[in-house]
């Protein structure tokens, strides 16, 4: 035992009176009223007196209180404050105790705003809750590499290439958003995870469509005035995509004009314009036989609560034993537009909400078409309706 140090015992700490009592080395003791205590650690640094506390003697016992001593004699001893010493850290644990779920939900809240709808539909967050969070959601972010990464998403990196490559980006997010809150992690350990996968075998394929030439038909199969029949009638006349399709309300509605709101476009909710869609008589009729189905202002709700589903539309079509989607078509507008008719291109690519020409030729550009897709939806309307061909054979026959 060295000399000057553990002048106490546990049973005087025990009996001590009020009063500060050395143990040696620094080490004191200060009872209190009642039987409380307290250790406190003294040194000096920089030519100063210093004290540490160490805790209550109820928490702490004279052994735990000693080792934490000596620790600090040696930080000292080095010439570092103690005090400072500890607060890193405690700073460097608090790093450490940061886990991924917590920080991915942190990410996703503060990109809220940005996204359709808020994010309501859980496209952005889904790949991290379905495919990284099992099993890395409690890892602390400090300690994720690209070994634990390509381990979770080797399963699916080739079957379901699509999603492991949403997933990983998404990871991507969140460790920059941990990085941006002071935490420690390696920015790089997705990029290396994905050299650590390779290169994906799955090849990316486009939803199945139907031919425009087949189209007509299939409209005309639509004759049931059914939310899904009147739904997907509209899809087809519009050409826009499903989710403003399903969401659309009565207020977006001004005469024959359908503006859809950014925010529930493609895109960032924070750069995507409204976007206004020509309603010809044909689509302005499918809206009245569908008012009467509204609830509370949508035109398409669904049986339960909300608004119809993709997945009903869907199912319709696979209920027929076909390959072709809903979204398929606006390829079979957009086919029909470039095969039948001479539509200039910035026209044809706005009629699908596309965006066209760069940010400069956008800003100088301020018109929308609105008039020309008219014009082109109407022939649209009557070719599928089939009143394009009775008009060719009324002038046959006249």
């Amino acid at each position: 035992m060295a000399r000057g140090l553990n002048k106490l015992s546990a049973l005087a700490v025990k009996g001590a009176g009020p009063g500060k009592y050395s143990d040696g080395g620094g080490l004191w003791l200060q009872k209190r009223e009642a039987g409380a205590g307290q250790w406190f650690f003294r040194f000096t640094i920089y030519g100063r007196r210093r004290e540490m506390g160490l805790g209550s003697i109820h928490d702490v016992t004279l052994k735990a209180a000693r080792e934490a001593a000596e620790k600090w004699r040696g930080v000292a001893a080095r010439g570092l404050d103690p005090i400072k010493e500890r607060e890193r850290e405690k700073r460097e644990a608090e790093k450490r105790l940061h886990i991924l779920r917590e920080v991915a939900e942190d990410a996703y809240e503060s990109r809220k705003a940005e996204l359709k709808g808020d994010g309501k539909a859980g496209r952005w967050f889904s790949p991290l809750e379905i495919h990284i969070l099992p099993k890395l959601g409690k890892t602390p972010v400090s300690e994720l590499d690209q070994t634990a990464i390509r381990d979770t998403l080797s399963p699916i990196w080739h079957s379901k290439a699509e999603t492991a490559r949403k997933a990983l980006n998404r990871l991507a997010i969140c460790l920059r958003h941990a990085a941006a809150l002071g935490l420690d992690v390696d920015l790089q350990a997705t990029d290396k995870a994905r050299a650590l996968l390779g290169q994906q075998r799955h090849k990316a394929e486009n939803i199945p469509a139907l031919p425009w030439a087949e189209v007509p038909a299939f409209y005309a199969s639509l004759s049931d005035r059914t939310v899904t029949h009147l739904a997907l009638r509209l899809l087809i006349l519009t050409g826009v995509r499903s989710g403003p399709l399903r969401f659309i309300h009565e207020d977006q509605i001004d005469g024959d004009v359908w503006t859809i709101p950014g925010e529930a476009q493609k895109g960032r909710k924070d750069r995507t314009p409204d976007f206004r869609v020509p309603l010809v008589p044909e689509a302005l009729a499918l809206i009245e036989q569908a008012r009467p189905l509204a609830r509370d202002g949508f035109l398409f709700p669904s049986v339960r609560k909300g608004v119809i589903s993709d997945a009903t539309m869907a199912r319709l079509m696979e209920r027929r034993k076909m390959l072709a989607r809903p979204h398929g078509f606006r390829s079979s507008l957009r086919d029909w537009i470039a095969e039948t008719t001479s539509t200039p291109y910035d026209v044809a690519e706005t009629t699908l909400g596309h965006t066209v020409g760069g940010k400069v030729e956008r800003a100088y550009r301020r018109t929308d078409f609105l008039e020309q897709r008219r014009k082109l939806l109407e022939r649209w309307a009557n070719y599928i309706t089939g009143k394009h061909a009775q008009v060719t054979q009324l002038a046959r026959n006249s």
